[in-house]
């Protein structure tokens, strides 16, 4: 089960879309929290110095699908680290 699932399907024009991406990429440029505009609304993230990214391409159907795909950990706040073994000793 997902903590949070958040989609937005729009028409934008190219260079709304050149926009929603430029601000991604100074989010990302620039570190710690990455802000959004998604309608009325912001979106925060905190995002770390490492993530794993995809990108995927699909032609068919009269179409072409571009994605591109950031993924990272959520941040453990308040667990206890698992002990092993050796720390019993």
């Amino acid at each position: 089960m997902k903590d949070l699932k958040f989609e937005q399907k729009s028409s934008l024009s190219r260079l709304e879309a050149a926009d929603q991406l430029s601000a991604l990429a100074e989010a990302l440029r620039h570190g710690g929290n990455a802000e959004l505009q998604l309608g009325p609304g912001t979106l925060s993230l905190r995002v770390p110095d490492e993530l794993r990214t995809e990108i995927e391409v699909e032609v068919g159907d009269g179409q072409i699908e571009l994605e591109i795909e950031l993924k990272w950990p959520t941040p453990q706040t308040g667990a206890a680290s698992p002990r092993t073994a050796s720390d019993e000793e």
